[in-house]
């Protein structure tokens, strides 16, 4: 279809509560800005949303959808065993919930959680320093960042433990040899801290192809001045700033996720 939706998609607006309308549309959105930044890898990775309440119920991607394909009513509602709660056309893909559930399970805050698999995220994630201090936008990343080393396809649910104590208080992660990962208690928030930790493995990886040797490490004063600049908070909490010039930016470009 021209707007992008799935044919045979029956909308859910107005026959959800208001607040899973609006986890719908928002987690729908950040689908297609992964689309949209050519991050996605087909129908393989996820990004998953908690609904606001007491239950911890969960939208995550349909089955088989490419991400520019998805819709805020093809979202399908799960709990934290991956157990579907709605009837619905689609299936997911339950070990694709085992990174996202033991997140969302651990973190009260981590309302959004995003995984990728971009070309830039998986080349710094195989380097052995992880991310250099090489770019302002890796200065701005650093202090949030975290790491956990490579265990095989997320399929075995003892990693969620390990995957947990790894990631700590941080909102974004390296999955070492494997991809890249954020969290955040919004949409906005989780996009700008991916955005952030994707646009700095980009920067890191055209650097170094100029050799180690010939690129210049931010100064430890300036790494420490950034650090002083952001906060704790980390760059996501400025994400509500650039987030409805993203969805503008779906409208004209890929219309049609909040259908």
């Amino acid at each position: 279809m021209a707007d992008g939706s799935m044919a045979g998609a029956i909308s859910l607006k107005g026959k959800v509560s208001e607040a899973e309308w609006k986890a719908r549309v928002d987690l729908a959105a950040l689908y297609r800005l992964v689309a949209m930044h050519g991050w996605d890898d087909m129908i393989f990775t996820h990004i998953s949303a908690r609904i606001p309440g007491p239950e911890h119920h969960f939208l995550i991607n349909p089955y088989g959808m490419f991400f520019d394909e998805i819709t805020a009513s093809s979202l399908v509602k799960i709990d934290l065993e991956g157990q579907i709660l709605q009837e619905t056309p689609y299936f997911i893909n339950p070990a694709g919930f085992t990174i996202h559930s033991a997140i969302h399970a651990a973190r009260e805050d981590a309302m959004f959680v995003m995984h990728l698999h971009s070309d830039q995220g998986v080349a710094v994630s195989a380097q052995k320093d992880g991310l250099l201090p090489l770019s302002q936008h890796a200065l701005i990343v650093l202090p949030q960042l975290a790491y956990h080393d490579y265990e095989g396809i997320a399929l075995n649910l003892d990693e969620r433990e390990r995957l947990v104590a790894d990631i700590g208080d941080k909102t974004v992660m390296l999955l070492r040899n494997h991809g890249t990962l954020s969290v955040g208690a919004t949409a906005a928030a989780c996009w700008l801290s991916m955005f952030y930790l994707e646009r700095a493995c980009l920067q890191q990886t055209m650097a170094l192809s100029a050799g180690r040797d010939a690129v210049l490490m931010a100064p430890e004063a300036a790494q420490a001045e950034v650090r002083g600049q952001i906060g704790g908070a980390g760059i996501g909490s400025i994400g509500g700033l650039a987030w409805p010039g993203c969805l503008r930016q779906l409208d004209r470009n890929l219309p049609g996720y909040d259908a």
